[in-house]
């Protein structure tokens, strides 16, 4: 069946299924999932739901997709459900389960690009929830390169406790707290039982709250869709909205491609910095950016963090949680701020088919008296708060936050550790003192393998007032929860025989965010002697996800990619 020559075919992909009298059987399959004749007129336009029951942050989105379906139903299009996975950081954290979490990013991306590809669908809306999600979501949505919109599933409203306001990062620190005696049993089962209260990602600046304000600030995400929360009239609109915008797409002929340019990259970057993000932002855009061929590199975010003042009062460092933001105005407020004083760039094309300063212009400013955000010229810093580091210790760099923190500088005798555990079991045990810089190696994208957080240790370390007392340095990662004086991402990693597995116990290490050196007091001759006498263990997975996981990776530094 064809249409009018006056009418733009947008079956840009499925019309190799919708038409021919050989493709009778592919057409017969998709009319046992409901399709009509009139259907195969219509662009086949996918939903990329990622619901599941195994996490706050999915449970609620099988009903987010299907407003999403609507909207693409309403618009034109033939719509079609599909599912990927997700996996909970919260509930892998600090045990064997993290070590499949970065790879499910991959899982991720991979799954969305095999059906899109697969069932030559002509566009997709992509719901994401888990920290995960957002970057898989959007390495698929550069590689299939169909007009896309992504969608965030939204923020879980805060938890109460005797009048105060919770969440999971409380749960973790709470830990801490147990540990050293400052309350019992009963205490911390209470935090236990009112952390989460429902639907919804994780409440702080954390890593799914970051990178869903990222990915807004690059145009791929509706204006304003990245700070309403979970449960929430706004969210289902903004499936819905998805569902419209995406058929919007590909009536404009507008591809990720078009979008995702360095310069919208550098957005999403200053937007991390104003609102004091996690520094697994820094891993997944570079991730992003090379699945669209995009030129991102860690002196990028090193370059925009000078420029970008960090002006957001949220958590882990912070007071707030993004429903507080959603409240003060939301990201679109932010940006209209920072595209005022000129830190943006307006020009960028966005899935609304307009630019980025024509979506801001409709933005209404920051709330009068709101306390989230602050003037530019009154900010917490005067430069973002995510910090490159380089030195002998990595010499393709790692990634401090130091936000909140007082203490720029620590010089100590190196405490190392092979793994994650005998590191939190040291610290629970006061076997690390005051002053020490802990080395935890061997956690990197191959050497975990699968580069597992560590927001269990970094609670239990604030938990126990040592946040600001111990460095923490690791070639694994942190939580967007996490905070203290912690460095993650050492790259080269451990594994492949980065100076990270050179160091020993004693061994004077000193990090400075000030002068951004992370360095270890031995001569290039001594570093060198002890790198022959190395060898590199085995790989922790000899079969499976992880293995080939392992096999793949890339270094953090180029954003833990596999291809």
């Amino acid at each position: 069946m064809t249409q009018s020559d006056t009418e733009k075919d947008l079956r840009i992909r499925s019309r190799v299924i919708s038409e021919g009298t050989s493709r009778v059987p592919n057409r017969a399959m998709l009319r046992a999932v409901g399709f009509s004749d009139e259907d195969f007129k219509k662009p086949m336009v996918g939903v990329a739901s990622t619901w599941s029951e195994v996490t706050p942050c999915n449970v609620h989105i099988r009903e987010l997709a299907e407003r999403a379906r609507d909207g693409v139903r309403a618009q034109g299009g033939a719509p079609l459900i599909f599912n990927t996975i997700t996996v909970s950081d919260g509930i892998s954290m600090g045990h064997e389960g993290m070590r499949f979490s970065l790879p499910s990013r991959e899982v991720i991306a991979d799954s969305i690009e095999t059906v899109v590809g697969a069932e030559r669908l002509d566009g997709y809306v992509a719901i994401g929830g888990c920290d995960k999600n957002m970057p898989g979501c959007m390495i698929a949505i550069g590689r299939t390169q169909v007009p896309a919109v992504f969608v965030y599933g939204g923020t879980i409203r805060p938890g109460n406790l005797d009048g105060r306001d919770i969440d999971i990062v409380s749960a973790f620190e709470g830990v801490g707290q147990h540990n050293k005696g400052m309350i019992d049993d009963e205490a911390l089962h209470r935090i236990e039982c009112h952390a989460c209260p429902g639907a919804g990602s994780c409440g702080g600046m954390y890593t799914a709250n970051t990178m869903a304000s990222a990915i807004e600030a690059m145009g791929m995400s509706l204006p304003g869709s990245s700070s309403h929360p979970a449960e929430s009239e706004y969210k289902r609109e903004d499936c819905y909205r998805a569902g419209q915008a995406v058929v919007e797409l590909l009536k404009k002929g507008i591809y990720p491609k078009d979008i995702m340019t360095k310069e919208a990259f550098e957005n999403a970057i200053t937007v991390v910095m104003a609102l004091g993000g996690s520094t697994n932002a820094i891993l997944h855009l570079l991730a992003i950016a090379h699945a669209v061929d995009v030129d991102l590199s860690m002196g990028d975010f090193e370059r925009i963090r000078q420029r970008v003042p960090h002006i957001a009062d949220l958590k882990p460092s912070g007071k707030y949680v993004m429903q507080d933001l959603f409240k003060a105005g939301g990201v679109p407020a932010v940006m209209k701020l920072l595209l005022e004083a000129g830190l943006l760039h307006g020009d960028c094309l966005t899935v609304t088919g307009k630019t980025l300063a024509e979506n801001l212009a409709e933005a209404e400013p920051l709330k009068e008296g709101q306390q989230v955000i602050r003037p530019l010229d009154h900010p917490f810093r005067k430069t973002g708060p995510l910090v490159v580091l380089e030195g002998n210790l990595a010499p393709e760099g790692a990634v401090a936050k130091v936000s909140g923190l007082k203490v720029s500088r620590m010089s100590g005798p190196a405490r190392v550790f092979d793994n994650e555990q005998d590191a939190a079991d040291a610290i629970l045990s006061d076997r690390v003192q005051e002053g020490d810089v802990v080395v935890i190696r061997y956690e990197g994208p191959k050497g975990g393998p699968g580069m597992p957080e560590m927001l269990s240790i970094t609670g239990i370390l604030v938990g126990k007032g040592l946040g600001e007392k111990v460095a923490l340095i690791t070639d694994g990662r942190f939580s967007g929860g996490s905070h203290g004086f912690v460095i993650g991402h050492v790259a080269p990693e451990a594994q492949v025989g980065g100076p990270i597995a050179l160091i020993r116990d004693g061994d004077r290490i000193t990090i400075d965010s000030r002068t951004r050196e992370i360095s270890v007091d031995l001569s290039e001759a001594e570093l060198e002697r002890r790198k022959k006498e190395w060898q590199a263990p085995p790989l922790p997975a000899s079969r499976g996800v992880l293995n080939k996981y392992a096999r793949l990776v890339s270094s953090a530094s180029r954003g833990a990619v596999t291809d």
